[in-house]
């Protein structure tokens, strides 16, 4: 199973560098594939950070289908084999990553870099775990599922920043 997500990322990655060409910074992928555990019916999430984007997430999206239309014969062979992916692409620009994102909690343990241009993506995930290191963050796992103590010492009426 693993080997067909794989595959998959990979061939986005390259499909992201051939459309968006000297325009793509980063592509990461994140959740269960990006940590290694996908299951049958896993999406492929993705992190896509690109200058000139176009504004808004519908013009962006529909930007992107050039991509999921090069890849839907290899989504479909996942179908073949009784899987069910299916690609949840997120858009952000190098200006969008800086300005930070509570999305960004989780990536900054389980992305997988697939291609970063100057380390962009790797300097800001870094910058970003330790700005939760400097707040004692910390993700708990509770059974299957986790969630996180962004301040563990926060006073009511505290304000802070992640």
């Amino acid at each position: 199973m693993h080997a067909i997500y794989d595959e998959l990322v990979d061939a986005v990655t390259r499909e992201c560098r051939d459309h968006y060409g000297a325009r793509l910074v980063s592509v990461a992928v994140f959740g269960s594939v990006g940590r290694g555990t996908p299951g049958p019916d896993s999406d492929i999430d993705l992190l896509i950070v690109a200058e000139q984007l176009p504004q808004g997430r519908l013009a962006r999206s529909d930007d992107f289908a050039t991509i999921e239309r090069a890849v839907a014969p290899r989504l479909a062979s996942g179908h073949a084999v009784g899987l069910h992916p299916s690609l949840s692409p997120i858009f952000k620009t190098p200006a969008e990553v800086t300005a930070g994102s509570p999305l960004f909690l989780d990536m900054t343990d389980d992305a997988r870099i697939l291609y970063d241009r100057d380390a962009f993506l790797a300097s800001a995930f870094s910058e970003f775990s330790a700005r939760l290191a400097r707040l004692g963050a910390r993700r708990i796992w509770r059974d299957n599922t986790w969630y996180w103590d962004l301040k563990p010492d926060y006073k009511p009426g505290e304000v802070f920043e992640i």
